[in-house]
């Protein structure tokens, strides 16, 4: 019988083996030591490698697997399986720094109007940002409501620490793969009536790697349209909210028609190239987006050359090269694509 824990973590795993560990051991490490650790085998590929991994700490993990569904279907299951009141969300290829539960459990237990709380973190991996803040790259300012976050204006860091009640209210994670699920989640909560609040202490290391499941950035951008879709479809919006989910929206769709064009060039598709740069540069207005559009109509395979030798030469053109278009999933995919 397992002796209640204030905090439940919560590890969703597909093919992270070589990760996994250190993972694991950030959290052994943690100064706090009130907590529970399950990890969600998501009927990942690699599940010989990581169950070698995982066996020397299976007394002291809760380990559960279920077939492939998604991260949040695994986070679900997680949170089902969860003893603790509190509840943090952990991806297997991150790091905690040793006073991350310490430092959030105590501003959750000071402030009992926060449901959800971030921090700050630091990038390392395969990106030209590792070495800076989460925050430096993906900004938050002012209070987080439906509308900032649509809006960019607060970007949730992925490792966050809630009240398990919260995330029950809020209705959990969609596991619906066509959606951005933490992004659609966060969503939820101000409209189900929950504060997400965050503070800028450094506590955490994210990673960026290549090949990662957020590392596809047409797909990336469609699941964040459908998020979007799926927030006016199912949210009691107001006008306000409404205005700014259409406006996000149509910038999100800009965004997927930038990447399908850049993906048509890369395979020599010109004409369908050409045609989603058309429709990207109808929102964007861009005079470098103007050129492209003309080397793509007249003289493709120098557009070609360019690109191959400057591979973010369409991202700079639309002005919105720090601006993510997937939520993260939505900032791993940004950090990945400014690499």
């Amino acid at each position: 019988m397992r002796i209640m824990p204030t905090v439940s973590v919560i590890i969703p795993a597909y093919n992270t083996a070589p990760y996994i560990k250190a993972t694991l051991e950030s959290v052994f490490a943690q100064t706090y030591t009130d907590y529970e650790i399950i990890v969600v085998n998501d009927g990942s590929p690699d599940t010989a490698a990581l169950e070698e991994v995982l066996a020397p700490y299976r007394e002291r993990i809760v380990y559960l697997k279920q077939d492939n569904q998604g991260v949040g279907s695994a986070r679900n299951t997680a949170i089902l399986a969860a003893q603790g009141p509190y509840v943090a969300l952990l991806d297997s290829d991150d790091l905690w720094m040793p006073d991350y539960l310490r430092v959030q459990i105590g501003i959750l237990e000071r402030d009992p109007t926060v449901d959800a709380l971030y921090p700050n973190a630091m990038i390392f991996g395969d990106s030209d940002n590792a070495g800076k803040t989460f925050m430096e790259v993906f900004p938050s300012e002012g209070e987080v409501t439906f509308a900032s976050l649509v809006e960019l204006r607060c970007h949730v860091f992925n490792s966050v620490t809630a009240k398990r009640e919260m995330l029950f209210r809020a209705g959990l994670f969609d596991p619906d793969r066509s959606v951005t699920d933490d992004f659609e989640f966060w969503l939820r909560i101000p409209k189900a009536g929950g504060r997400i609040a965050y503070h800028r202490q450094v506590l955490a290391w994210y990673r960026i790697r290549n090949g990662s499941l957020s590392s596809d950035p047409v797909r990336a951008a469609q699941r964040a349209i459908n998020s979007l879709n799926k927030a006016m479809r199912s949210l009691p919006l107001s006008p306000t909210e409404r205005d700014a989910v259409t406006r996000a929206h149509a910038c999100y769709s800009a965004d997927l028609e930038l990447n399908h064009a850049k993906r048509d060039l890369l395979a020599g598709e010109f004409e369908s190239a050409l045609r989603h740069l058309r429709e990207a540069n109808a929102y964007y207005r861009r005079p470098k987006l103007a050129l492209a559009e003309w080397l793509m109509r007249f003289a493709p395979l120098v557009l070609l050359r360019l690109y191959r030798g400057r591979e973010k030469l369409l991202v700079a053109a639309s002005g919105r090269d720090k601006l993510p278009v997937a939520a993260s999933g939505r900032e791993k995919l940004l950090v990945a694509e400014s690499a």
